[in-house]
C-alpha cells in the first residue's frame, strides 16, 4: 500500500511542476519584467503508519521532496520527536520510525520538513510541517471505570425493572468499525439479573424478597469487536433490595402477662406487648386494638414509634377491691401494608393479655368533694357547721383520724376535730372575711395506734352570710363651701354613703338632717346621694365662719342602722358671679394611732434609762477617784513601784559572780536599823491562841477574803497584804522586800553602796530614811 502511494505520488509531482511552470511563464509575461526565479514547492506522500508494528525496526513512514534540483541539497527534520523517533535519509529524504508507535498513547505527530545546502547549511526552501498520522488496530480490551458498582431496586420489582448502569471504555480508535465496540454480559448472578449492550442491568424475577436475600453480588463482563472471542474485563455489582411495607406484625408471644399496683396513676405504664415485624423500621405501622374483653374504656394501647411495641396504659383508676383481674385479648395489624406483595402468614395477629391487680394500702377516701357550710355572721349560738367523712378502701377497714393543715385567712378561725367535726371557736364576722377555707388531712390509724404515713385531703368551704349589724358611713367629699352671699336653693355639695354590709335588697340609703335649725337643706336624690343645700342664704361670715351640720344616714336594713356624721362647711368671701375670692383653710385633723403611741411612749422610756445609767457611772467615777485621793499614793506611784523594780539579779544558776556567804555574815553581824513605818499597809497577824499549822494559814486567807468582798473602795493589788504573812510559826522569815523597811531587822545596808552599780537599786530601798517617799 505504501509503494501504491509513493508511486502515486511521484507520478503527480510533475504535472504539480508543469502547472507552476505555466503560472510563471503566465506571470513574466503579463508583467514585462526581468528574469524572475521560479517558485518551488515541497513534493511528499501523506505519511501514515500503522500502530504496533511486528516488523524489525526501522519502519518507513513515507519520503519528504522538493522540486529543487540541487546535487548538494540536504534533508532535515526538526521538531519534538525529530531525530529522536522519527529520523530522515538527508539525501533521499525518506522519513523513518525508529521505535513501536502506540496510538492510544499519541495519535499523530507534527514535524517540520527543511532542506538546505551542505555546503554552507543555507535553506534552499522555506520550512514546511507536516504531520504523521498513526493508524488504530485493535490491541486494547474495554476496561470498566471502575472495579465495584452498586446499585438498588425495590423488592418484589416486576420483571425488567432497571436496576443501575455500568460503563467499560475502550482505547481503540472509535472510527475505526468495531474497535471500539463494548458488549456487556452478566456471567455470574444472570439467574436474576440481566445487561444490555448499553450497561443497563435490569431484574429477571418479579419474586426478589428482601427478607429472604437482601443483597446480590453479580460479575459483568466487558468485550469489544461483537461476535470475536478476544479479550475481555469484568467489574463486581453489588445489587441492594430496598424494603417495602409488606409484612404483617407478629406477636412474639401467644399471651402476655402483668402485675401492676392498684394505685398505678392514670396514663401510667402497664407494661409493653412486643410484635416481630421483618420490614424496616420505616414501615413498621403497628395498630393494636382490642379484640375480646369488655375493658376496653379501662385501659389503651399505644405504638410506640420508636421500638414499635404495645403500651399497656389505664385510662381510669384500678380498684383492687373491685377487679382484682382483667383478661382481654389484643390484634396488632398494620394498616399500610402493600397487598399485592403481602406474606400468606395472614394480616392479623392476635395475643391474649392478663392483667394482675395488686392491693396497696391506699390513703382513705372522702365520701364528698369539696365540703361547703353556710353560717351567719356573729351567731353564737352557732358552734357546729357539720362534718366530714372518709373511709378507708382497702380490706382492712381502719379508722380515720382527721386533721387541719391549712386554712385561709390563716388564724383559728374553723377547727376540725379528730373524728371529722367542723366547728366554730368563736362567731365569724363577714365583714373582715365573707369565706373561709380550710384543708382537711385524712389519716388511717395502725394497729399499733399510730397513724399511717398515707393521708388524703379535702377542701371545706365555709361562706359567711350577711347580717346587718353595721351602720352605713358618710364619704366625705372635698372640703364643702359656701359663698355668703349664696342665694336659697344653692347647691353646696352632693354626699353619699358606704355600707360595710351587704347592699339592703330593699332600695337606697335614706339621708335626713338632725336638726332642721340651721340656713342648710337636704333633698334626696334616690340614687344613694344627696344634695345639702341653702335654705335662706346670706350668711354672716362675721357670727361664723364654718358650720357643722349633722347629718343623719339609715341603711333600709333589718334591722336597720343609722348613723350621724358631721359635715364642717366653711363659709367664704365670693365675687358677684359667685366666684370665691378669700377663705380660711380650716386646719385638717391629724390623729395617732395607738400603735404609734405605744412605740413613742417606749422610745421615751428607753432614752431616759440610758441616760440614767450613764449618770451613775459617772457619779460611781467620781467617788472612786475620791476615794484614791485619799491614799498616801495613787495606783500610778505603786504599780510604778512594782514595774519599775527590774533588778533582779543572776537568779539560781547565778552562784559564781557573788559571794553568797557576804550577805550572811553582813546579815548576822551588821546593827539593826531602827524601826520605821512602812509605806505599805501592815498585815495584822492573828492573836497567839490561834492554832498554828494548816488551819492558822486558812483563817488568814478567809480574813483577807472577806475584806475583798466587804470593801469595794479597796485596791485590787490583794497580793500586797499576803506577801508579809508567812505564819506563826514558821522559821524563815519574810522573803518579800515590801515590809523590809519596817522589819526589826538590825542590819545596816549601808555597805550595799560599796557593791558597785548591779546593788544601787537595792542599796536605796534597803538604805533610805524612814521618811523618805519613793521616787522612782
Amino acid at each position: 500500500m505504501n509503494h501504491l502511494i509513493l508511486l502515486f505520488s511521484l507520478f503527480l509531482a510533475p504535472a504539480f511542476a508543469d502547472k507552476e511552470s505555466q503560472k510563471a511563464n503566465q506571470n513574466f509575461s503579463s508583467n514585462n519584467t526581468s528574469h524572475k526565479r521560479l517558485k518551488r514547492d515541497w513534493i511528499w506522500n501523506q505519511m501514515h503508519i500503522k500502530e504496533e508494528i511486528d516488523t524489525p525496526l526501522p519502519h518507513h513512514v513515507g519520503k519528504i521532496t522538493s522540486s529543487v534540483s540541487n546535487n548538494n541539497a540536504k534533508y532535515i527534520i526538526e521538531g519534538e520527536y525529530a531525530n529522536t523517533i522519527f529520523k530522515v535519509e538527508e539525501t533521499s529524504g525518506d522519513v523513518y520510525a525508529f521505535e513501536r508507535l502506540d496510538r492510544e498513547k499519541k495519535a499523530e505527530y507534527e514535524l517540520t520538513a527543511l532542506i538546505i545546502d551542505r555546503r554552507n547549511n543555507q535553506s534552499l526552501e522555506p520550512p514546511s510541517k507536516f504531520i504523521i498520522k498513526v493508524y488504530d488496530i485493535n490491541d486494547n480490551v474495554p476496561v470498566f471505570v471502575q472495579k465495584v458498582f452498586n446499585g438498588s431496586v425495590p423488592e418484589m420489582s416486576p420483571v425488567g425493572t432497571s436496576v443501575t448502569k455500568v460503563t467499560a471504555v475502550d482505547a481503540d480508535d472509535p472510527t475505526v468499525t468495531g474497535h471500539a465496540t463494548v458488549t456487556y454480559q452478566v456471567i455470574k448472578g444472570d439467574e436474576y439479573f440481566t445487561v444490555d449492550d448499553s450497561g443497563v442491568i435490569s431484574t429477571t424475577r418479579a419474586d426478589l424478597d428482601r427478607e429472604n436475600q437482601s443483597t446480590y453480588e453479580i460479575i459483568v463482563k466487558a468485550k469489544d469487536a461483537p461476535g470475536s472471542s478476544g479479550d475481555s474485563s469484568t467489574a463486581t455489582v453489588i445489587i441492594t433490595l430496598t424494603d417495602i411495607n409488606d409484612n404483617f406484625p407478629v406477636f412474639k408471644h401467644p399471651s402476655f402477662h402483668f402485675q401492676v399496683p392498684e394505685n398505678i396513676s392514670v396514663g401510667g405504664e402497664v407494661g409493653r406487648v412486643k410484635v416481630e415485624d421483618v420490614d424496616e423500621p420505616q414501615h413498621r405501622n403497628t395498630k393494636y386494638s382490642f379484640v375480646r374483653g369488655d375493658y376496653r374504656d379501662t385501659f389503651e394501647i399505644v405504638a410506640n414509634p420508636f421500638t414499635n411495641e404495645g403500651i399497656i396504659r389505664p385510662k381510669k383508676p384500678l380498684d383492687f377491691e373491685k377487679v382484682a383481674e382483667y383478661r382481654f385479648d389484643i390484634e396488632a395489624t398494620d394498616p399500610t401494608v402493600d397487598l399485592r406483595y403481602f406474606k400468606s402468614r395472614g394480616s392479623r395477629s392476635i395475643s391474649r393479655v392478663t392483667i394482675e391487680v395488686t392491693d396497696v394500702d391506699e390513703p382513705p377516701v372522702f365520701t364528698k368533694l369539696p365540703y361547703e357550710f353556710k353560717v351567719r355572721e356573729n351567731d353564737p349560738e352557732i358552734k357546729t357547721l357539720g362534718s366530714v367523712s372518709a373511709h378507708d378502701p382497702d380490706a382492712a377497714k381502719r379508722k380515720i383520724r382527721f386533721t387541719r393543715r391549712r386554712a385561709s385567712p390563716n388564724g383559728d378561725y374553723i377547727r376540725v376535730s379528730d373524728t371529722g367535726i367542723i366547728q366554730l371557736p368563736k362567731p365569724l364576722d363577714r365583714e373582715f372575711s365573707s369565706s373561709y377555707n380550710i384543708t382537711v388531712a385524712a389519716q388511717e390509724i395502725l394497729e399499733d395506734g399510730r397513724l399511717s404515713d398515707r393521708e388524703s385531703h379535702a377542701q371545706v368551704h365555709v361562706i359567711v352570710t350577711d347580717e346587718n349589724d353595721n351602720a352605713p358611713e358618710l364619704v366625705y367629699p372635698e372640703e364643702p363651701r359656701v359663698c355668703e352671699n349664696a342665694a336659697p336653693g344653692k347647691v353646696i355639695i352632693r354626699i353619699s354613703a358606704t355600707d360595710r354590709d351587704e347592699i339592703s335588697p330593699r332600695g337606697f340609703f335614706r339621708y335626713s338632717l338632725a336638726t332642721e335649725d340651721s340656713n342648710f337643706s337636704l333633698v334626696e336624690n334616690y340614687d344613694n346621694t344627696a344634695n345639702i343645700t341653702v335654705k335662706y342664704g346670706q350668711f354672716n361670715r362675721e357670727l361664723a365662719k364654718i358650720h357643722y351640720l349633722p347629718v343623719i344616714i339609715s341603711d333600709n336594713g333589718d334591722p336597720e342602722l343609722s348613723s350621724t356624721n358631721t359635715l364642717v362647711i366653711s363659709v367664704c368671701k365670693c365675687n358677684e358671679k359667685g366666684n370665691i375670692t378669700f377663705c380660711e383653710e380650716r386646719a385638717k385633723q391629724v390623729g395617732v394611732s395607738i400603735q404609734a403611741l405605744v412605740a413613742i411612749f417606749i422610745c421615751i422610756f428607753t432614752i431616759i434609762i440610758f441616760f440614767a445609767v450613764i449618770t451613775l457611772l459617772i457619779l460611781l467615777r467620781k467617788r472612786h477617784k475620791k476615794d484614791l485621793s485619799g491614799l498616801g499614793r495613787n495606783v500610778a506611784e505603786i504599780h510604778e513601784q512594782l514595774v519599775t523594780y527590774d533588778e533582779e539579779g543572776g537568779g539560781e544558776m547565778d552562784t559564781t559572780s557573788y559571794d553568797v556567804s557576804v550577805l550572811n555574815s553582813v546579815r548576822k553581824n551588821g546593827t539593826k536599823p531602827e524601826a520605821v513605818p512602812s509605806p505599805y499597809a501592815q498585815v495584822q497577824k492573828p492573836p497567839g491562841n490561834i492554832t498554828t499549822g494548816a488551819g492558822e494559814m486558812e483563817m488568814m486567807i478567809e480574813v483577807k477574803k472577806d475584806e475583798a468582798d466587804n470593801d469595794r473602795d479597796l485596791l485590787p493589788y490583794d497580793t500586797l497584804h499576803i506577801y508579809g504573812y508567812e505564819g506563826a510559826e514558821s522559821i524563815a522569815e519574810s522573803l518579800s522586800s515590801l515590809e523590809s523597811g519596817s522589819s526589826d531587822s538590825d542590819i545596816d545596808y549601808d555597805f550595799l553602796n560599796d557593791w558597785g552599780p548591779r546593788f544601787k537599786m537595792l542599796a536605796e530601798l534597803y538604805g533610805s530614811e524612814p521618811n523618805e517617799d519613793f521616787v522612782y
